[in-house]
């Protein structure tokens, strides 16, 4: 199968609802590249890590510490489906499929709307990198080399 093209949008999350399903390293990860953009993050997850607590504690997401419910999509504007429980994965895939809403699963690059660039913001700049999920080492190699640039530039 061709690889898909994904459009690079820059969308406002303020005032959107997120929801990230899953509490391990992965999940936590994704929630801290989008509390750069939004603080409307809903959590669910039966075993969150401490990370995902500790940022619960903070107020910076809301935490249900439960499975998730095909509910928890109600008012959903994207989803993260960020669990190592394929099956499930798959059932919030075809969920926000039905109602609509943009979906990313974690394990399966064929069932995401979006991908999760490597993030930069410095003061107002925000750049975004992406190999459309095929080599995120070269991502990373790329992200890291324009921080540099970037860096520089702005100490001009």
């Amino acid at each position: 199968m061709k690889n898909k093209n994904y459009f690079p949008m820059f969308i406002d999350l303020t005032d959107k609802n997120v929801l990230v399903v899953g509490g391990g390293k992965i999940a936590y990860r994704r929630i801290l590249a989008l509390l750069q953009f939004t603080r409307n993050i809903n959590v669910v997850s039966a075993q969150p890590g401490p990370e995902i607590q500790e940022l619960s504690k903070l107020g910076q997401i809301r935490l249900q510490m439960r499975n998730v419910k095909r509910s928890d999509l109600a008012d959903a504007y994207l989803v993260i489906a960020a669990t190592m429980d394929h099956k499930l994965n798959d059932d919030i895939y075809r969920a926000c499929k039905e109602q609509g809403i943009y979906v990313n699963v974690f394990s399966d690059k064929e069932k995401c709307d979006f991908y999760f660039p490597g993030v930069y913001v410095q003061d107002d700049i925000t750049i975004g990198i992406t190999v459309n999920g095929l080599d995120q080492e070269k991502a990373k190699r790329i992200s890291t080399a324009i921080k540099q640039a970037l860096k520089t530039a702005m100490e001009e």
